[in-house]
């Protein structure tokens, strides 16, 4: 029985003109008109993500978050000027977060990706213009407040909103859509770290958990190339993180042992994080008080917690570029290095799971990131055999292993991680890791994105039931 889906949606000439393309001159057009958006809605919310953490943070609280090298690279504030007014921003950001998602767009509440994800799968068309305005505002004020959140949510939901704007304007069809809003998803994250390779594969990876997207493949590279241009031609082409250990050489097989042992804990921390955060939003929906209270108090719970662990606060990617450093990772009290990425879980899960606006992605990349780092404070503490020099190829693998793995998406990481850091010399030892807690966390069927559908035959008879059901 042939899959169910709708061939002549109108959409006027132009819709019918594009429809009636040859394959490769419709998704040259669509590629480009989607990516175009995504490399100016990237750019867009960095700005504002910028300014509004330069003034709430900056201004209000006296206090600067680390940058990661393509932002200048800077060290950010080495105290507190005022303490007391930490919890006062983080609280007040997630309010007004929580009042402009309430008030116009109650769906752009959490991380954004998930929502992406699920009109891939159930209707490509549903993505509310408005969405995309109201994501961006409400996620630049709950992460430039100090909440932890990745700015990669945002900007993948305003490619996919314009996806799927395109896709009902243009009356394309169902298959059609649901290819151009995943191109969406992956031009927007693409773009906002610099990664137009890792892009294109993870709008092909990101949908399913045990499978891949072939047909989204190809164009996604015309996109996220198309994506990634726009955004650095206006904030530059340099890799996030510039060029970690980028001439490292594996000289003797046997210390890719410790990449074993990376793999093994970056799977366990993975699967704690995607169950600690599911786990903060089905208590918030049983907790009393509204759609704007909770996220509040959760703004609250994250200031109170930066108190004690700066590093929590917004994105966190310049905590990531001075971990990479031996200087500046030494520079990090032990006992930090070793519980951030267990608080960062907790903060991220407070600030996005109790309904607050902003990424899961850039989080899961802190983890690991910090994973990593933990593992070599330790063995270069007490001299094990085989650590290497400097902390930069585990941090590298790090966040390679521990969110490619529980977003299984592990070849799209490694790809998307390398270029951010111009780290392709860490592969022989990255393969190892990710594909060490990949396989740990398929058998453990957990996921970061709940929206993802098994596989493509899967999703496809969840379609034809529901076409069912509907006639």
């Amino acid at each position: 029985m042939p899959e169910a889906d709708d061939t002549d949606r109108g959409g006027g000439p132009f819709g019918r003109f594009v429809g009636n393309l040859e394959y490769l001159y419709k998704w040259l057009l669509l590629g480009v008109m989607v990516g175009v958006i995504a490399g100016l809605g990237a750019v867009a919310f960095y700005m504002a993500l910028k300014y509004t953490g330069e003034f709430l943070l900056g201004y209000l609280a006296g206090y600067h978050v680390p940058t990661p090298l393509v932002d200048g690279g800077s060290a950010g504030s080495a105290s507190y000027v005022r303490p007391w007014a930490i919890p006062l921003v983080t609280t007040a950001g997630a309010l007004a977060s929580a009042l402009i998602v309430a008030g116009f767009a109650p769906e752009a509440t959490g991380h954004g990706t998930d929502s992406a994800i699920e009109a891939v799968h159930s209707d490509p068309r549903h993505i509310r213009g408005r969405v995309v305005l109201v994501k961006m505002v409400a996620s630049a004020l709950t992460i430039g407040s100090g909440g932890s959140g990745g700015r990669e949510g945002p900007t993948a939901q305003i490619s996919a909103g314009f996806a799927s704007l395109l896709t009902r304007r243009l009356g394309l069809s169902d298959a059609d859509g649901r290819i151009l809003v995943s191109l969406g998803v992956g031009a927007g994250i693409g773009a906002i770290f610099g990664a137009p390779l890792g892009g294109a594969v993870l709008a092909a990876g990101i949908v399913y958990r045990d499978d891949f997207e072939y047909g989204t493949l190809y164009p996604g590279f015309i996109t996220s190339a198309t994506a990634y241009a726009v955004f650095g031609s206006f904030l530059g082409f340099a890799p996030m993180f510039g060029y970690i250990d980028a001439e490292y050489r594996f000289e003797s097989a046997w210390p890719l042992l410790w990449f074993v042992v990376l793999g093994l804990v970056a799977a366990a921390v993975g699967y704690l994080y995607a169950r600690f955060f599911y786990a903060t939003v089905t208590l918030t929906a049983r907790l009393p008080g509204g759609a704007v209270l909770k996220p509040t108090i959760g703004g609250l719970l994250v200031g109170l917690l930066a108190l004690a662990i700066p590093q929590i606060l917004s994105s966190g990617y310049g905590w990531v570029q001075l971990a990479s450093s031996k200087e500046t990772l030494m520079a990090i009290p032990l006992w930090i290095v070793l519980v951030l990425p267990i608080a960062k879980i907790v903060a991220t899960s407070l600030s996005i799971g109790t309904g607050g606006s902003g990424g899961i992605f850039g989080p899961g990349i802190v983890i690991g990131a910090f994973v990593g780092a933990a593992i070599w404070r330790l063995g270069e503490l007490f001299h094990l055999p085989g650590v290497p020099d400097g902390p930069g190829i585990f941090v590298v693998v790090g966040m390679m292993a521990c969110f490619g793995s529980v977003s299984h998406a592990p070849l799209a990481l490694l790809i998307m991680v390398a270029e951010m850091t111009g780290s392709f010399s860490v592969v022989p030892g990255a393969i190892i890791a990710v594909g060490i807690a990949s396989l740990l966390m398929y058998h453990t069927k957990v996921s970061i994105y709940h929206a993802q559908r098994l596989n493509r035959e899967t999703a496809r008879a969840e379609r034809l039931r529901a076409a069912a059901t509907e006639h």
